[in-house]
């Protein structure tokens, strides 16, 4: 959650950004939306638009040639420098989402710019600006007493569950590019206009990244460039899988060092490990630091895909959790066959 029951929604401007690849058009609201006393729906609002972040997944907007060609981050610049210019830049902005969203399958909708108050990052207070998108509808029923009856009537609207499309920019590291979050629920190729040509946004160097890198680094050497340096079972990857979950699960930071040691331990592969690091930091244009401190969210996510399965024809998924030695692979007149040797029959 990133705001708090002190967040306030201080401006509010929506416009209707259409496909500009189907001729549809841009519409402008002639000003910003009227602030209201209804304490419950200003409520609701603030849920809809910040509800929808549930990692400690973070970006820094950015662009190749210089940060100040991103357009979105000189539009939040001025704002945070401004406030009293706004809705000048909220047409701005709804002017550059229409310019790049041109692929034929993108769909038309509301695009909110919000200013938010008291919003919370990190440790800290921080002001921030809300970009939003929403292009799908939702059938609602609704139920009246019409005399001594009821009346059952559809209507088409926006669910409150979720934005489609949102970036929340908090008024912090600007240096860098803002701090930001972002979600993107229609995350089809298409879409992708959002995150790489409006936003422009790449992840933010920091623990969670650094946790989330290594284990998907690891994971690919582990299963893809292993088995092509050395000779290495299924069992083995699979039990070099649990001990790399394991430690990341136990240690509460992470040292390339004291890794290699405890997970990789053969020196050999420990010099694959290094130098397939280096060649993974290159091809993704990604650092990875050799020390930090681990994010458990940033586990538990990437521990979904850390199963440990064998998968033996179409006959049988052997699922190793543990303890390697209860497991041996051979070979006989029949073919070849694991031999697994347990206590207990669950």
């Amino acid at each position: 959650m990133l705001y708090t029951e002190d967040t306030q929604i201080g401006a509010l401007a929506v416009h209707i950004v259409g496909n500009k690849a189907k001729d549809e058009p841009l519409l402008i609201s002639p000003a910003l939306s009227e602030q209201t006393d209804d304490t419950g729906l200003m409520q609701t609002l603030t849920a809809y638009f910040m509800g929808g972040f549930k990692t400690e997944e973070y970006y820094n907007l950015y662009h190749e040639t210089d940060l100040a060609c991103n357009e979105v981050y000189n539009f939040a610049c001025k704002i945070f420098d401004d406030p009293e210019a706004f809705y000048d830049n909220s047409v701005s902005l709804a002017k550059h989402l229409y310019e790049t969203g041109v692929h034929p399958q993108i769909k038309s909708g509301e695009f909110y710019v919000v200013y938010f108050t008291d919003c919370r990052f990190g440790g800290e207070t921080v002001d921030a600006v809300g970009l939003f998108k929403s292009e799908t509808r939702d059938t609602f029923l609704d139920v009246e007493r019409q005399g001594e009856g009821l009346h059952i009537a559809s209507h088409q609207g926006i669910s409150v569950n979720r934005p489609d499309k949102g970036c929340v920019v908090f008024n912090t590291e600007r240096e860098l590019g803002f701090a930001a979050c972002v979600v993107d629920n229609t995350n089809r190729a298409e879409a992708r206009y959002w995150i790489d040509d409006f936003l422009r946004v790449r992840p933010r160097q920091d623990t969670y990244h650094n946790t989330h890198n290594v284990l998907a680094m690891c994971k690919k050497y582990v299963t893809r460039h292993l088995p092509s340096e050395f000779e290495v079972s299924k069992a083995d990857q699979a039990e070099m899988l649990n001990e790399t979950m394991k430690y990341f699960r136990e240690q509460d930071s992470f040292s390339l060092d004291d890794f290699s040691e405890k997970v990789i331990r053969q020196p050999e592969v420990v010099e694959s490990f290094a130098r397939y690091k280096q060649e993974y930091e290159q091809e993704r244009d990604i650092r990875i630091e050799d020390e930090f401190a681990i994010s458990d969210s940033a586990v538990k996510k990437q521990a979904r895909s850390y199963k440990s399965v064998i998968k033996l024809d179409r006959n049988f998924h052997i699922y190793v959790h543990g303890n390697r030695s209860l497991l041996e692979q051979g070979e006989d007149e029949k073919g070849k066959y694991y031999k697994v040797y347990y206590q207990e029959e669950e």
